[in-house]
């Protein structure tokens, strides 16, 4: 006998046995047991969920010698007739190749008819939607009252083209993707009946290559087994679907982590030795970015038997959340561009450095894993506009002198100080409040750090990955309002490179935080909390806190 591929040979021939639809299995069980038949089902979903399955099984339920149950004893001759598709009362009509009037008046003429060995008469309708207009006007009579021993049973992927009269004269159920974990448990189960070796990681690929479709995660099961030669191993599954192994992924991350370009960049040499697809590199990025922010902000979320779970926690704990935030949006975007990219190796390539340069750090502060390596202030292009309103002094060129965070209440170095009838540095925060600024405008200056406001002069300083914020309404906005509040014209300069004290959008974060801190001790040290935790060994959510 020649082969019969794993998609046929164990499609599922009761409802015990149909994997990943339970809601619509409860449903047509009840509706069995109890007899309550509807004369007309629409199945609608994705290409290999079981719509055309799920009408085998009901055809036999209805027709099975036995009686009507939700159990057919596949063994009568009418079970056995359907299995193998040749049962006369079970008619599948594909309506993708009968599209026309003529064909579906030809089809509903023969409806009034006895059936001839079942005790229904089942017309199975697949892809449905194709029918044209005239056709399906020609059904809706027949499809509303039709005779009592005939069912209809019709399927589609695509619902919404049907038109609203044929809908209201079904049952609709809707049938969902199959989940990774139903596919690799099914795909396992198969396996081990077919005495074939494999390796669990080897069908999780192949369950997320198939998209929630259980067909064609079959279809690449037994591609699997003729790649590997009887055996499913996840190297030889890696090479077949040419997906890239999530070890690149993490060491990709662990250098953005360091601020290791040059690491990043190996990752990508190596996957071009290898003809990965840079495209799926991308997406899977993107999935894994998502996966490292759930373990983040929700760790319990993370099942124990997660694989690389402790390196993907490790990984949480090295990056923080904006970062995981701004890579996935760079991850997205680089996909998107990838085609537009003079080669996918380039693209890619241009996305790395993108994570890297894009990598946001806190004002004054140095390379540290979780931040990018920060180029030299020499390295850094000066940011030009209308001279006029900004000139970057020729300080900016020298080496940076990175100084440790100074608190609030201190103020900048003597070297810095102003003129004598100049607001000091440390009074910018209250300078900003009395602007009344809003929009761009008071984001540039709440970001910068005030130098010199003397004379004609106002001098700013404005961190690097701040540099976005430089836009010439806002710079125009922030040197009138600067104006007025002295009382005479001002010229505005803005120099790019690190701060050495808090500027007010970083005392503001910093203010943030340490309410939100002490609402979260607040809450934690609350008796009633304490009681709940240790009684039913209950987790307190920190981000459902909010500071009042």
């Amino acid at each position: 006998m020649s082969y019969q591929v794993l998609a046929r040979k164990w499609r599922p021939r009761s409802f015990s046995t149909l994997v990943g639809q339970e809601h619509v299995v409860r449903a047509l069980t009840h509706a069995l047991t109890e007899q309550r038949l509807h004369h007309a089902y629409l199945f609608t979903g994705t290409r290999g969920v079981g719509k055309t399955t799920l009408a085998r099984i009901l055809a036999k339920s209805l027709n099975c010698e036995s009686g009507i149950s939700a159990t057919p004893c596949g063994q009568c001759s009418a079970c056995q007739e359907i299995d193998a598709g040749r049962f006369v009362d079970l008619l599948e009509v594909d309506a993708a190749t009968n599209t026309r009037v003529d064909e579906m008046r030809q089809l509903l003429e023969n409806a009034v008819y006895a059936p001839t060995r079942g005790r229904f008469k089942v017309y199975v309708i697949d892809e449905v939607h194709m029918l044209s207009n005239s056709a399906f006007n020609a059904m809706l009579k027949t499809l509303e009252e039709p005779p009592e021993h005939v069912k209809f049973i019709l399927a589609t992927t695509d619902p919404q083209k049907i038109p609203v009269t044929v809908l209201s004269r079904c049952l609709q159920f809707n049938l969902k993707q199959m989940p990774p974990q139903a596919i690799t448990g099914h795909l396992s189960h198969i396996l081990e009946a077919e005495s074939v070796p494999f390796e669990a990681p080897a069908l999780a690929l192949l369950a997320r290559s198939a998209n929630g479709s259980m067909r064609d995660a079959l279809s690449l099961l037994d591609q699997a087994i003729a790649h590997g030669t009887g055996k499913v191993e996840e190297s030889l599954v890696r090479d077949m679907l040419g997906t890239v192994d999530q070890d690149y992924l993490f060491t990709l991350l662990e250098a953005m982590a360091q601020g290791d370009v040059s690491a990043m960049l190996s990752v990508a040499d190596l996957m071009t030795e290898r003809s990965l697809s840079f495209d799926s590199a991308l997406q899977d990025l993107a999935a894994m970015l998502t996966r490292l922010q759930v373990a983040q902000l929700a760790p319990a979320a993370i099942a124990e038997d997660t694989p690389d779970r402790s390196r993907l926690l490790a990984l949480a704990g090295a990056i923080d959340a904006q970062t995981v935030q701004l890579a996935y949006q760079i991850s997205v975007h680089g996909r998107h561009e990838l085609p537009m990219a003079p080669d996918p190796h380039a693209g890619f390539v241009m996305t790395l450095l993108r994570l890297h340069a894009f990598a946001p750090r806190q004002p004054g502060e140095g390379p540290s894993p979780g931040k990018a390596l920060a180029a030299p202030r020499a390295q850094a292009p000066a940011v030009k506009a209308a001279p006029s309103r900004i000139s970057v002094p020729a300080r900016a060129a020298e080496a940076p002198v990175v100084q440790p965070l100074a608190t609030p209440a201190e103020t900048m170095p003597a070297a810095q100080a102003v003129a004598a009838d100049s607001e000091a540095p440390g009074d910018w925060q209250s300078i900003l409040d009395s602007l009344q600024l809003s929009g761009m405008a008071r984001a540039l200056a709440q970001h910068c750090e005030l130098l010199k406001l003397g004379g004609d002069v106002v001098q700013l300083r404005l961190p690097p990955a701040h540099r976005h914020l430089i836009m010439k309404a806002a710079q125009d906005r922030l040197q009138q309002a600067l104006g007025e509040y002295c009382g005479r014209p001002l010229q505005l300069q803005i120099e790019v490179a690190e701060v050495s004290t808090l500027t007010p959008a970083a005392i503001l974060q910093q203010e943030r935080e340490e309410r939100q801190d002490r609402a979260v001790a607040a809450i934690e040290q609350d008796p009633f909390v304490r009681e709940m935790i240790d009684i039913f060994d209950a987790t307190l959510i920190e981000s459902s806190i909010k500071p009042i």
